[in-house]
């Protein structure tokens, strides 16, 4: 979404986005927790995923998608949009690249051909900022 200026108003999320675009399994790399262990907050997507913390606003929260899990004592699966913080996602995306390099070939080779180290990469980036 750009405004009538040109400006972007959430280059985070469209950096998510592309980086998702890239390898739609770099989400996996990052694992998000079972629904049975988190907040209503959590799953709600008001604080962090993985950490809870402080309450997201529409300004630091990185929306992860829409997901379908189950949940104990339900038969069916739940619908649910987890947000994370920043923070989380850079440090979850460096471990997952930390852990998916060394054991790609692609990433060996060069790293830009591989989908799911650069979309690794590409949320490292935006996000340590």
């Amino acid at each position: 979404m750009v405004t009538s200026d040109g400006v972007d108003p959430f280059p985070a999320v469209e950096s998510l986005r592309a980086a998702l675009d890239d390898a739609g399994i770099v989400l996996e790399v990052l694992a998000l927790p079972a629904l049975d262990g988190l907040t209503d907050d959590q799953t709600r997507g008001a604080t962090c995923v993985w950490h809870g913390g402080d309450r997201l606003t529409a300004e630091t929260a990185i929306p992860l998608g829409e997901h379908m899990s189950p949940l104990s004592g339900v038969t069916s699966l739940l619908r649910w949009f987890p947000r994370a913080c920043r923070t989380c996602v850079a440090d979850r995306a460096h471990r997952g690249l930390l852990v998916h390099a060394p054991m790609c070939d692609l990433c060996a080779d060069e790293a830009g051909q591989c989908p799911i180290g650069r979309g690794l990469y590409r949320l490292v980036r935006e996000y340590r900022r």
